[in-house]
């Protein structure tokens, strides 16, 4: 596909749809666990809104079955699934919820502190990064959509914005939401965060 060349370059992120573990707030990293229907509603409802926004471009998923699930549901071929777009890994947290955390650590969150056995701000930032420079190669020819997940969605938000990873605590994205990154005159920008699904 070559890019139109009278608009700037898009990337989209799309948040897989709703699972149990998503609704009651544990921890999903590596666990694979399948939508909820609401889930898969949400999906089918954010492929309707990328489809009225006319998105096309080269589509990169988690390996994880619910976010390739949720891309399958909304419409979008897949032209590579990468372990680059995988959920933050909560090592030893995962599968629990942040009050449960905080029973033991006090005023814990995946933002400001360590993840015993998992990922660190400075690995997800890394991580971030290297898959970010692969979209900026990929702009120039067609625009991007990634579909992820809810923490490293936030944290590509930031990186893009030339943030450091953990200000994507500042950045909400639902279940199935979709965020907008763009450029204004070359500057990175978010055009768009949690769009409605039609």
């Amino acid at each position: 596909m070559t890019h139109d060349e009278h608009r700037e370059p898009t990337v989209y992120l799309l948040r897989h749809g709703e699972t149990e573990w998503s609704r009651s707030g544990q921890h999903t990293g590596r666990t694979d666990i399948p939508l909820t229907p609401q889930g898969r509603a949400q999906a089918e409802a954010a492929g309707r809104t990328l489809a009225a926004l006319g998105v096309k471009g080269r589509v990169l998923a988690s390996p994880r079955d619910r976010a390739r699930v949720t891309a399958e549901l909304a419409g979008l071929t897949v032209d590579e699934v990468t372990e680059d777009l995988a959920e933050w890994d909560y090592g030893d947290y995962e599968g629990l919820t942040t009050p449960r955390i905080r029973e033991s650590v006090p005023d814990w969150t995946v933002w400001t502190h360590p993840i015993p056995g998992g990922e660190s701000a400075e690995q997800v930032t890394a991580r971030a990064d290297r898959l970010l420079d692969r979209v900026r190669a990929l702009l120039p020819e067609t625009d991007v959509v990634l579909v992820g997940h809810g923490h490293f969605s936030r944290v590509l938000v930031a990186r893009w914005l030339e943030l450091p990873a953990t200000a994507g605590v500042r950045f909400g994205l639902g279940t199935a939401g979709i965020a907008v990154l763009g450029f204004e005159r070359g500057v990175p920008q978010l055009v768009r965060l949690n769009l409605p699904t039609a």
